[in-house]
């Protein structure tokens, strides 16, 4: 079901680590030497973002084994990284760089403190727990380099404070920000936030009960859209951020048993649904079709509303961008496709075939594919001239997917080294999961 038409020309080795060269170019130059901070875009004086920072920590090793990055070189990364965090300001004062183990969604490049009065983020927490845990299993050796990062990793991660992190209901809150407290939304309803409670039922210092999952789960939606039946969440990003780092193939929890498939499998599903949605059109945007589609959280050329063809068209900046339901004006995310890549090669690589070779969104570029396109928008200012956008920026939180998805497609690299994390191991048990390559790693432990 999942295996790949190798008669595609994108599927060969060499065209999959253009792709990978491209986007690891991104942490390669948007990293701090210092600090080891990753820029959360390609706009000038923009912070750094913790999960793009995450996702480094994450692609460093994958680099390595695809000759892309020396492993001293890498090491040298990876412990400039968690010094850092070791090191930096945690406590109450509304510039410091986190407070209670979690750290600031983002922070400045060139300090590491606070930027912008953002919150204390619990889901970009976990993607950056989740590139330390990566790097601890993948630098292993008995060195005193490689022993450092696996102690400070796995430090680090021990310190969150879940527990203050849980909302009187049992799910897990978005944030908290030092002059308001607790930001009243919750993990709740299926999204990225899967990892999120795998890594807070794992710990081995603060964990939270089983329960938790349970509340998060009770308020998923299971809808059925163009005959396909799987569990709902509009952008398509949601489907793809926790299988960087968990191998969901073949396990399941309670909820996904009582329907007989897998996470893994319910991401194919949403690719599928994007496809048709695209083929379907129902807003009549430019250039939806089988091989053009891709909707998530991305940026976008607006706010502006225009007349475009007779139509009153109005168009956003930065939002959550999904399909079927969700906001929809136009714009596409190319890496969101790519990310798609392990789910559903087959209508993945036409599309990125399309994106490439037929739109040019991909080679003029230094880092391959930028944030996102929109082929109906016109310019205001251009009499038509200028007709459709593409976003003037990279960000580390697209490039890193490209990345690492293609490697877990290529070689199942990453879910090899997360299924020897313990933590890992135990959240996923903890959470009900059982079956398959979970079910062995329970007894070899035993």
């Amino acid at each position: 079901m999942h295996s790949p038409p190798l008669s595609h020309p994108l599927q060969s080795g060499q065209q999959l680590q253009h792709l990978q060269n491209k986007a690891f170019a991104y942490f390669q130059f948007e990293t701090h030497p210092l600090n080891g901070l990753v820029a959360d875009k390609t706009a000038q004086n923009w912070p750094a973002s913790i999960a793009a920072t995450g996702l480094a920590l994450t692609s460093y090793p994958v680099a390595v084994e695809r000759g892309l990055l020396s492993k001293q070189a890498a090491i040298k990364r990876t412990l400039t990284t968690l010094r850092f965090f070791r090191d930096s300001p945690q406590g109450e004062e509304p510039d410091a760089t986190g407070y209670r183990g979690f750290y600031y969604h983002f922070l400045d490049m060139q300090s590491g403190r606070r930027a912008w009065q953002c919150e204390l983020s619990t889901v970009d927490s976990a993607f950056l727990f989740a590139g330390m845990l990566a790097a601890a299993a993948y630098f292993n050796d008995d060195t005193p380099a490689q022993r450092e990062i696996r102690d400070l990793a796995h430090a680090l991660y021990a310190r969150a404070d879940w527990p203050w992190m849980q909302a009187a209901d049992g799910t897990i809150g978005h944030g908290w920000r030092p002059e308001s407290g607790f930001i009243p939304h919750r993990w709740q309803g299926y999204d990225e936030g899967l990892l999120l409670y795998v890594l807070a039922l794992g710990s081995p210092t603060h964990p939270l009960a089983p329960s938790a999952f349970t509340a998060w789960a009770c308020t998923y939606e299971w809808k059925r859209c163009y005959d396909i039946d799987y569990l709902y969440c509009g952008p398509l990003f949601t489907h793809q951020l926790s299988h960087i780092w968990l191998d969901l193939r073949g396990i399941q929890d309670v909820f996904m048993r009582g329907k007989g498939i897998d996470y893994f499998e319910n991401s194919r599903r949403a690719t599928q649904i994007q496809q048709r949605y695209a083929i379907d059109n129902p807003l009549g945007f430019k250039g939806y079709a089988a091989e053009c589609w891709g909707i998530s959280a991305s940026d976008g050329p607006g706010p502006m509303t225009l007349k475009i063809d007779g139509v009153g068209r109005q168009f956003y900046d930065y939002e959550g961008r999904g399909a079927p339901y969700g906001l929809d004006d136009g714009t596409l995310a190319p890496w969101a496709v790519v990310a798609s890549l392990p789910f559903a090669p087959e209508i993945v690589l036409p599309t990125v075939h399309h994106f490439i070779h037929s739109l040019q969104l991909h080679e003029q570029h230094p880092y391959g594919f930028k944030a996102s396109f929109n082929q109906t928008w016109v310019d205001p200012a251009g009499g038509g001239a200028s007709d459709g956008w593409e976003s003037p920026y990279f960000f580390g939180l697209d490039q890193g997917p490209i990345l690492l998805m293609v490697e877990n497609h290529r070689s199942g690299m990453l879910w090899q080294l997360m299924r020897g994390c313990r933590w890992v191991v135990d959240g996923l048990q903890r959470a009900g999961f059982e079956g398959g390559w979970l079910a062995k790693a329970t007894k070899s432990r035993s």
